[in-house]
């Protein structure tokens, strides 16, 4: 049983994403590794859960980045803001690191870094480049 006398506690409430929810998938590679990242959105079009998709099904790599899926799509629905996320994820490095195949992210350091910085580029204001939009195939970006 929660201690509602605790505020920290008894503010944290899980936001729950609707049973039919928008996404955006993204195809993208990171030195020469495929994979998808899929975004579930909440109904203001903020995220609220991730999915990442890597080629090698099956390795201990895939394993993990799904276990890391669970825990931050867990953690935006608990009320972790996209900054926060970015802040921490960015710039965490290990393989595969390298050029991708996105010009809005030309090195990314790790599979980590690059959704934080696909993140940051897509779903934080300051950071959205003119025209573009997640949801809209015929976006304009510069």
């Amino acid at each position: 049983m929660a201690d509602e006398s605790n505020p920290m506690i008894a503010a944290n409430k899980r936001m729950v994403l609707p049973t039919t929810r928008k996404s955006v998938t993204h195809k993208f590679a990171i030195a020469g590794h495929e994979g998808y990242l899929t975004i579930g959105l909440f109904a203001d079009g903020s995220p609220g859960e991730i999915f990442i998709k890597m080629s090698k099904e099956g390795s201990t790599l895939s394993g993990l980045i799904q276990g890391f899926c669970r825990a931050f799509s867990l953690a935006l629905q608990y009320g972790l803001s996209i900054q926060d996320a970015v802040d921490r994820f960015r710039n965490m490095r290990f393989d595969p690191m390298g050029p991708t195949s996105n010009p809005q992210i030309p090195e990314a350091l790790s599979i980590l870094d690059y959704v934080a910085r696909y993140l940051e580029l897509n779903y934080l204001p300051q950071a959205q480049p003119f025209g573009s939009d997640p949801t809209r195939e015929d976006s304009i970006v510069s």
